[in-house]
């Protein structure tokens, strides 16, 4: 019913929204007052969206992550492992839909996952992968609605040892490789040890990037190009290297294999996860304790943010070097 004849005049009857809309119900005295009312709430609903009932967004979560994908994902150097742990993660979450995933809904499936042996670090990457997700949906115009996941802390993690090789460790690991599947695992780990590169940028490299005292890393990690000085002796190593074993422009084989075998047979033992970052961790240590500077220290590493480099930075010779003179005992000691 929309407009109908009533005792004391006429009854208007609508839901100018559809069925679950706002309804209004009036009676007016002459027709011609009702159809002008009706009129008037319909034209004032057609402009007002707040009339409207919202339809139900039935997007999953799994639904986000595909647009998310299509619109940024693929275009990222880590997009496909990051594709892949999003799906394992929402597969665990059991895929909500995406209006229902709320903050305490996350933090009660990560406390169950904690309780399972999952590590605090991993937890914190599907936090960080999620959370990306709908910032980058919202970015695309697909997602108008707040991040359930913005305002979740981060699980609080120990920071790692930072483990690093000894001189005499370098030289243990060092003969260990000589003579290995032609030498490849031993420039590769001569190069990461003069320059902090990580074990997949010295071992991808071409000979196009080895000119004039310089080694171009390209198709980083942070997908910046960086380039490094290196000793004369190690340019004439690794072209000669080239020369006579380079396969194309390529340099090296793949040899991760051939490194992990020898640094097993060396007998030096290390933290999990550090098998060859040991090699980037020894560069920077020795850098600061030679008393390099933090500054060239995150360009030679290509460290986005200097928080990364300043790991470090406990290591340089004159690090809180007046705690030693200006404590208190210290004091005491010298008017003694």
């Amino acid at each position: 019913m929309a407009i109908a004849k009533a005792k004391n005049g006429w009854r208007v009857d609508i839901q100018p929204a559809g069925r679950g809309g706002k309804r209004f119900r009036k009676t007016l005295r002459t027709q011609a007052e009702a159809k002008a009312y009706e009129a008037w709430v319909k034209t004032k609903a057609g402009k007002d969206k707040a009339w409207k009932p919202e339809r139900r967004d039935e997007r999953r979560l799994s639904d986000l992550v595909e647009a998310w994908w299509s619109g940024h994902g693929k275009s990222l150097k880590a997009g496909h492992n990051t594709h892949e742990r999003l799906q394992a993660c929402i597969k665990a979450m059991g895929d909500p839909y995406a209006t229902e995933l709320k903050a305490e809904h996350f933090a009660a499936y990560r406390a169950e996952r904690m309780e399972s042996g999952k590590k605090a670090a991993t937890l914190n990457r599907e936090h960080a992968y999620l959370r990306a997700v709908f910032n980058e949906c919202e970015r695309l115009g697909i997602w108008d609605k707040p991040n359930p996941l913005e305002k979740i802390r981060q699980i609080k993690t120990d920071q790692a040892e930072l483990t690093y090789l000894t001189p005499d460790q370098i030289i243990q690991l060092r003969d260990t490789l000589k003579g290995g599947e032609g030498g490849h695992a031993l420039l590769v780990t001569d190069v990461c040890l003069s320059c902090g590169a990580r074990w997949g940028e010295a071992e991808a490299l071409r000979r196009s990037q080895v000119q004039d005292g310089l080694i171009q890393f390209a198709g980083t990690k942070s997908g910046k190009v960086r380039s490094i000085p290196i000793e004369a002796e190690l340019q004439a190593r690794l072209l000669d290297h080239w020369s006579k074993q380079g396969i194309g422009d390529a340099l090296f084989r793949p040899c991760y294999g051939a490194f992990r075998a020898a640094l097993k047979r060396s007998g030096i033992e290390l933290p999990e996860g550090q098998m060859t970052h040991v090699l980037r961790h020894t560069f920077a240590s020795a850098f600061m304790q030679a008393g390099g500077n933090i500054l060239v220290l995150q360009r030679a590493l290509g460290h986005q943010s200097l928080t990364m480099t300043m790991r470090y930075a406990h290591l340089a010779p004159d690090h809180l070097e007046q705690v030693k003179r200006l404590n208190p005992l210290s004091a005491l000691l010298t008017l003694g």
